[in-house]
């Protein structure tokens, strides 16, 4: 049997096998890209929700506090989901 493999049919194992390595790197980038941008507009969503889940009432000024409360709530942990998308990419 010829050592190419079925005749050579599939050329050269050796090229093969490095364009699957090549195919499965790139699949692990689209992947890590995919839960970056998942990570990140799950972030922008939980700020949003939590903005417009508040009820907020009184003056300008009071309003602009209401809003400074939830963000010190929320922010943090944004942020977080933000630097975890950011990391899984490098």
């Amino acid at each position: 049997m010829d050592e190419s493999g079925f005749g050579g049919l599939f050329g050269d194992p050796d090229e093969i096998q490095r364009r699957l390595g090549e195919f499965a790197e790139q699949m692990q980038g689209a992947q890590k890209l995919a839960w970056a941008d998942n990570a990140i507009k799950l972030a922008v969503d939980l700020t949003v929700a939590a903005l417009n889940r508040a009820n907020i009432q009184g003056t300008t000024d009071e309003q602009a506090e209401q809003l400074r409360k939830v963000m010190a709530v929320v922010f943090p942990e944004a942020v977080t989901l933000v630097r975890e998308a950011r990391e899984g990419l490098s």
